[in-house]
């Protein structure tokens, strides 16, 4: 080739290069945005939120790095989360993550293109989140609580062995919760077994506690379950003054609701560890994965928490026999 001919070719090619840098520039990494759809506030549930924001940087993701999250938080009140939900679509994330059922299936509602990472909802197949454990089929994967019902039965088991000669139980749940149905017919056949009256108490939130309180002070309830996981995280507060006021012991489904809410006792998964999972999840999908083919994880072991704070405080003694097989004990 000429030499001046192969001077105007190089001379042309640095043109090019010069016009268009970002040709032969390293390209940025791309930055993902997920978004956070709560139900309860973020004051409520900040501890729980640090151990998924935790396992997400063991896994190389940070906020504000290469990942960017958008909160969006109910406060509560579980009527705000289509909306939320839908603002999260049209933002465009490439992942949500849905904390409970009934943020889940308000997002199942407002997308089915946008993949959603559920955290510990009850018998996601029953809600129609998935079409199976094993193979989601759809949008929608992660966490679940426990696809077995039997569960319920367990938790009246437990606080009949730690008042073993009541037979009178009050079950305090939400009319919110999209499992209130099945709950409310696995809790009665369980109590059915066990000989105990139940009675069911439903109250949304702190405005309506003094009414369900009152009302299981009639039923004259020895023993309460406080049913719905998370629904009453934001409230835990409120929860304890009427549970102490009522001097009942009390079983939640949550073991991060026992201390701060006056509870004796917690027969639950726990719910930490299961956060800290479903960052597994985003990983995975982020990196490609689609969330039809990712199995639904459940917790293989429940615990039982026995609180003898509060115990004390209500002058209640647990049986020996309870004590010895519970997994642990507050001192």
């Amino acid at each position: 080739m000429p030499v001046n001919r192969q001077r105007r070719l190089v001379a042309a090619a640095i043109a090019t290069i010069a016009a268009h840098p970002i040709a032969h520039a390293q390209q940025a990494p791309r930055k993902y945005r997920i978004g956070y759809l709560s139900q309860p506030s973020r004051e409520s549930v900040e501890p729980v939120l640090q151990v998924f924001l935790r396992a997400l940087r063991d896994l190389g993701w940070v906020d504000g790095g290469n990942l960017a999250i958008e909160y969006r938080w109910a406060d509560g009140n579980s009527d705000r989360l289509p909306a939320l939900a839908a603002d999260l679509v049209r933002q465009d994330v490439d992942v949500i993550v849905a904390p409970a059922a009934v943020a889940a299936l308000a997002a199942k509602d407002a997308t089915a293109r946008i993949p959603i990472v559920m955290i510990f909802p009850a018998d996601p197949i029953g809600l129609g989140l998935v079409q199976s454990l094993q193979r989601p089929g759809g949008n929608v994967t992660g966490t679940a609580y426990a696809h077995d019902t039997r569960i319920l039965r367990k938790q009246l088991e437990v606080l009949k062995d730690v008042v073993p000669h009541g037979s009178r139980a009050a079950v305090l749940a939400s009319p919110a919760d999209p499992l209130r149905t099945l709950q409310r017919r696995e809790y009665d056949a369980a109590a059915q077994s066990l000989g105990l009256d139940l009675r069911h108490v439903e109250a949304r939130g702190p405005q309506e506690f003094a009414a369900a309180f009152s009302t299981i002070a009639q039923s004259r309830a020895q023993m309460l379950c406080v049913a719905g996981g998370s629904i009453y995280l934001p409230y835990r507060k409120e929860l304890r003054e009427a549970v102490l006021k009522s001097r009942l012991p009390t079983l939640y489904t949550l073991r991060e609701m026992l201390e701060e809410a006056a509870g004796l006792v917690a027969y639950a998964a726990n719910l930490s560890d299961f956060i800290g999972r479903s960052a597994a999840y985003v990983d995975k999908i982020l990196r490609g994965a689609n969330p039809a083919d990712l199995p639904v994880e459940q917790p293989t072991k429940f615990e039982l928490v026995i609180n003898l704070r509060t115990a004390r405080t209500l002058g209640i003694t647990v049986p020996p026999a309870v004590l010895a097989r519970a997994d642990e004990v507050i001192q």
